[in-house]
């Protein structure tokens, strides 16, 4: 099994706060972090899964259920199935405060279970499991990562072809499935027509009218659908950053398929030879590496920068002493400094800026950027 990075943090979380949220996509690896948890930690733990119809008829009184347990941690998965739990949990947490009462698992954001932030303010905290990076696997294995991206059953698998077929697999479950369970009701073709759109347009700016126009839709449907992936993991909306920069500068977001994996199997590439080959090698490749650095940043908030001058680059984060980090992402084993990348390190008054690439040689571009590999990523947070 592969030992998650999140293990301790989540660990450290469960002794501090009664509640703690563990969220992520389904099929991500929060059941198997869970009970890892539990095996390590609080071998007494209650498992509840709300998908087992049994489980739910436990819960036909949750306070009578729930109340006999105030000394074991209880662990609910698929919490949002569930939403009037919340309150129940809130009153038992307030009748007894300690650490470890209850390990919430969930395949939507806070966002999206509104119930838990309404009633458990204060009480709860949330983590974020997302797919497997490159720091939780052999770091030479980073090619099959980006081909297969981070879910587990799917790099795991015997050979691309499997994996190709588990993720055609789950984008049918979430859109058939997981979506109407979420009281979500869109017809699964109408949605995956709009996520296949996405994937063609992964890394670009975020342009509602035209997505719409290409759809037959309207521009607030687009952006409805565009909310739901996102509040369900699927896609990430970058923002741009325009604070102090007496620039003219883009500000709409850019769009990327968070898990390069799904990226490949909605543009239908099936191996790395057909990924070297397609056009939208380089865009995967740069959402690819965002993930990995976000993954590593943790709660950093970050940002790309663009102005309608040209000036441009692909993440931007500011490190502990408030000093802009920018980062440029190629796909090239021989990677330089754009014009547009001078310019948005000028802008920004930058001291350090990378280029990251799938080679294996570290070295100074300029006095302050240097051409980085993906094995050596970590250095970024330095």
């Amino acid at each position: 099994m592969i030992r998650r990075n999140l293990q301790e943090t989540l660990a450290t979380s469960l002794v501090n706060f009664p509640v703690v949220g563990l969220l992520g996509s389904r099929q991500v690896g929060k059941t198997t972090l869970a009970q890892s948890i539990r095996d390590s930690l609080h071998p007494d733990a209650v498992y509840l899964d709300l998908e087992l119809p049994s489980d739910c008829n436990k819960l036909q009184d949750p306070e009578l259920y729930l109340g006999q347990y105030e000394n074991r941690l209880v662990i609910i998965d698929e919490i949002q199935r569930l939403p009037m739990l919340f309150p129940v949990i809130r009153a038992l947490v307030d009748r007894r405060r300690v650490g470890a009462r209850f390990l919430l698992l969930g395949s939507a954001s806070p966002a999206l279970i509104r119930h838990a932030s309404e009633s458990l303010a204060g009480r709860i905290i949330y983590h974020e499991l997302t797919p497997l990076d490159i720091f939780e696997i052999d770091k030479r294995d980073f090619s099959l990562l980006f081909l297969r991206g981070g879910y587990p059953l799917s790099y795991l698998a015997s050979g691309d072809d499997e994996s190709h077929r588990w993720r055609e697999a789950f984008i049918r479950t979430y859109l058939e499935m997981d979506i109407p369970q979420l009281g979500i009701h869109i017809p699964a073709v109408q949605l995956r027509r709009f996520w296949t759109m996405i994937a063609h347009s992964h890394g670009q700016l975020w342009n509602a009218s035209k997505v719409a126009g290409s759809l037959g839709m309207s521009a607030p449907t687009m952006r409805r659908y565009l909310d739901i992936l996102e509040d369900t993991f699927v896609i990430r909306q970058l923002q741009p950053y325009h604070l102090n920069i007496k620039k003219r500068l883009v500000k709409s977001p850019k769009v990327y398929i968070r898990d390069s994996g799904m990226l490949h199997a909605l543009l239908n590439i099936r191996s790395l030879d057909e990924l070297q080959g397609h056009p939208s090698v380089g865009s995967s490749w740069e959402g690819f590496v965002i993930e990995q650095i976000i993954s590593l940043l943790g709660t950093k908030e970050v940002y790309f920068y663009r102005t309608n001058a040209g000036a441009e680059i692909d993440l931007l984060f500011f490190d502990d002493k408030r000093q802009a980090v920018a980062v440029e992402v190629k796909y090239s084993l021989s990677p330089s400094l754009s014009r547009g990348f001078r310019n948005a390190f000028d802008d920004l008054g930058s001291t350090r800026g990378y280029v990251v690439y799938p080679g294996n040689d570290r070295y100074p571009l300029s006095e302050t950027v240097q051409a980085l590999p993906i094995t050596e990523l970590a250095e970024i947070k330095k």
